[in-house]
């Protein structure tokens, strides 16, 4: 790891304060997580509701450090061509087409079919070399000579065979290609994991990782998060929206509204030239918070109750530039 990067990740203000600057508030949590992860050289999983900034962290961590980012989206039925490496097939036939005529002098001076035979199989590891070798995103960040983010999002999508296939990846940085051998990663990637917790990860998964949490913030954060995303938002708009939000997260919905979902509507209310709540503007744009039509039509009786609650409670509080 260089001496500038080793610096940047001294100490957990040290991560705090550099995810900050490029629009990252994280929590002491978060933090000390990305801190200890670092150190040890450990992956985290992430996990979280949909829309905190899971994917938002390693994004921001790679830009932060300087480093490439190589991500790999996870799917039912992900298998280890698509996550590591293929062979390019269609070169391969290529060569063999190119190489027919020179097939005569390889077996020249073979007596009987298995001895042509074992004399083409000597040639054969020729097709199986780095030349026809395809890396997909883990043998990618394995092979990084500066070090990589690697973001290996919504793991709990992929099937579990494939769980089980990282687990060399996560213990020690390298994977078995039994073609060529064992690639070991020069400078191990920063490894982020991410879950919706939509099933339960393994234990031996667990065991190779830190555990992040990352919950819905509470209000103060989520206006500063706001504030730092949009700085030309109304600060008393700001204020509403994020305690009507914190409202709406309190019902029981199907789908309860994310930090992603504050910052979509934020920006609509913007775009609508909203300084503060209104009611039929609130009933018009509910569908960027909602995203069930049965959540929309459960919320649409305490609407007006909801948003003079938000007026209310934002009411004498000091504002940002006097807290400064």
């Amino acid at each position: 790891m260089s001496e500038e990067r080793n610096a940047k990740l001294a100490s957990v203000e040290a991560i705090r304060d550099g995810l900050a600057t490029t629009d990252y508030i994280a929590s002491r949590g978060i933090g000390t997580a990305v801190y200890v992860a670092a150190q040890l050289v450990k992956p985290i999983l992430v996990e979280g509701p949909a829309g905190v900034g899971k994917t938002e962290l390693a994004l921001t961590t790679a830009r932060w450090l300087d480093l490439p980012l190589i991500r790999m989206q996870c799917y039912e039925g992900l298998d280890e061509a698509k996550a590591l490496y293929e062979w390019k097939y269609g070169k391969q036939l290529l060569y063999t087409q190119i190489l027919k005529e020179k097939l005569g002098d390889v077996i020249a001076g073979t007596t009987g079919l298995e001895a042509a035979v074992d004399r083409l199989r000597d040639q054969a590891d020729v097709f199986y070399s780095e030349d026809f070798l395809e890396p997909r995103p883990l043998l990618k960040a394995l092979r990084q000579p500066e070090g990589a983010v690697l973001l290996i999002d919504e793991i709990d999508k992929s099937d579990e065979e494939f769980e089980a296939f990282l687990l060399e990846i996560l213990s020690d940085y390298q994977v078995s290609i039994p073609e060529i051998g064992t690639v070991k990663a020069t400078v191990p990637p920063f490894v982020f994991l991410t879950s919706n917790n939509t099933r339960e990860m393994s234990d031996a998964l667990k065991r190779r990782c830190l555990h992040l949490y990352i919950p819905f913030p509470d209000a103060r954060t989520e206006e500063r998060i706001v504030a730092q995303r949009l700085p030309d938002i109304p600060e008393r708009l700001n204020r509403q929206l994020v305690h009507f939000i914190q409202a709406l997260r309190e019902a029981d919905l199907k789908k309860l509204p994310s930090l992603a979902e504050t910052l979509d509507w934020a920006r609509v209310l913007m775009l609508l030239n909203a300084d503060q709540l209104e009611i039929e503007m609130v009933r018009d744009t509910l569908n960027v918070l909602l995203k069930f039509e049965s959540d929309i039509e459960q919320t649409q009786g305490s609407l007006v109750e909801m948003t003079r609650k938000a007026a209310r409670e934002t009411e004498g509080r000091p504002s940002r530039a006097a807290n400064a």
